[in-house]
């Protein structure tokens, strides 16, 4: 039998929630990421190397996808952004094992949504309307 403390969790089981607050199911969560820009330097008297310091932090966008549904909280959040009210939110990223337990969480820190794209329709298809969500933010911990 595998040793449960060491298996890796399944990444179809997650949660999206903002302010402790459950938000709309997602089917899909990309660009959880985090880089440091290198600063290469080196002063003339030194040996040919460069030396590489830390420089700028950046994080990627988040991208997630959902079939279209009812609820529009989504929507009227990106139309607040785009009328000029930015409206910047803490997300959470809940990852949950088989017995729906928390694991693994990702905070975005003043998140709030850059591009909205609507599904693709198509009236020979046999798919799931899907929605894109692209939320920047300017911080990422994992809890």
């Amino acid at each position: 039998m595998p040793r449960r403390d060491t298996d890796p969790f399944g990444s179809f089981n997650f949660l999206i929630e903002s302010g402790g607050v459950l938000q709309a199911g997602f089917s899909e969560c990309t660009g959880l990421t985090s880089e440091t820009d290198p600063i290469e330097y080196r002063e003339g008297n030194e040996d040919i190397t460069v030396r590489k310091l830390p420089g700028l932090k950046k994080f990627g966008n988040v991208t997630l996808k959902r079939g279209v549904a009812a609820g529009q909280e989504i929507l009227e959040w990106r139309k607040n952004v785009a009328d000029g009210n930015i409206d910047r939110q803490e997300i959470s990223i809940v990852l949950l094992d088989e017995a729906r337990t928390e694991q693994v969480r990702w905070n975005l820190t003043n998140a709030w949504p850059a591009k909205w794209m609507g599904p693709e329709l198509k009236a020979n298809a046999n798919e799931v309307a899907v929605e894109t969500l692209e939320i920047c933010h300017e911080g990422l911990t994992v809890l």
